[in-house]
């Protein structure tokens, strides 16, 4: 019997609402494109840091929460919202289930195939080790100016025809450090996925989309909406890939699930796929 629903799981982290490089629509689009049975949106979905401060929560933040609740209703599709560090005033909240399909949670097992995966933000790691805390303002702080400052260089390369181009990723690329920082991130949350007794983890927090294995451990990172536009879908056999937004227009099919109104942004095909069945 085919399934109504086009993926069995989908994870999104790292939104950002509320600040002004949150990909919002992009992020609401994708949901409007794709349907799941499980959508766990892990961490840092909502800036309550910024918000605080000098953020603005706009009209197409509150879209992404009612794409959200169609999803309930069209597909009977559980949500499950884990905190993060930038939306820690859950904290106040949680445990907290609305209905039957909606919840809020620190983290969450996830049964994937004959594997059980770990799945939670990702900052905990932050508390793991006493190194990098710079990475943390850096985060917040720089990372917000660099934003910032990508915004308008990637005016001047549209301009010229060029392009985008993420300032950020270069950064974390080319810094020894960050580099570094990554790579401890990485390994750190396999051992923790160990020693809860999974198979597998599955985080955010970085906005280092990725799918490796460490050890007969599995790393999975869905990302963020920020710069990467990028995703961890399961199909119904148990495979797992990582899905990008790309801004490419192209017609897409009209199918039971999706009946797009008009020519949309074309979702990008799995660049990565892990079978955990």
């Amino acid at each position: 019997m085919k399934s109504s629903t086009q993926f069995r799981t989908i994870v999104l982290s790292d939104i950002h609402l509320g600040t002004a490089g949150s990909k919002a629509k992009e992020a609401t689009e994708f949901l409007r494109n794709y349907s799941c049975q499980k959508l766990i949106l892990n961490g840092d979905i909502i800036d309550g840091w910024q918000l605080k401060q000098y953020g603005t929560w706009k009209k197409k933040h509150t879209a992404f929460f009612k794409t959200v609740l169609k999803q309930i209703v069209r597909y009977n599709t559980k949500v499950i919202y884990l905190r993060g560090n930038h939306d820690d005033f859950l904290d106040q909240v949680m445990p907290l289930k609305v209905g039957k399909n909606f919840s809020i949670r620190k983290d969450y097992i996830l049964n994937s195939g004959n594997r059980k995966l770990y799945v939670t933000h990702g900052d905990v790691f932050d508390s793991i080790t006493s190194q990098m805390k710079w990475l943390a303002y850096l985060g917040d702080l720089g990372y917000t100016f660099l934003l910032w400052v990508n915004k308008f260089y990637n005016q001047y390369r549209t301009w010229r025809g060029l392009p985008y181009y993420s300032l950020s990723q270069q950064i974390k690329k080319r810094i020894k450090q960050a580099v570094s920082y990554i790579s401890d991130f990485e390994q750190k949350l396999t051992e923790l996925a160990r020693a809860r007794g999974c198979d597998g983890i599955i985080c955010g927090h970085i906005h280092q989309p990725a799918i490796h294995e460490f050890d007969g451990i599995v790393y999975m990172n869905s990302g963020d909406w920020v710069e990467s536009l990028s995703a961890l879908v399961e199909d119904h056999d148990g495979n797992w890939s990582l899905l990008y937004y790309t801004s490419d227009l192209a017609e897409e099919n009209e199918t039971e699930e999706v009946r797009p109104k008009k020519k949309t942004k074309h979702i990008g095909e799995p660049e990565f796929a892990l079978r955990v069945a």
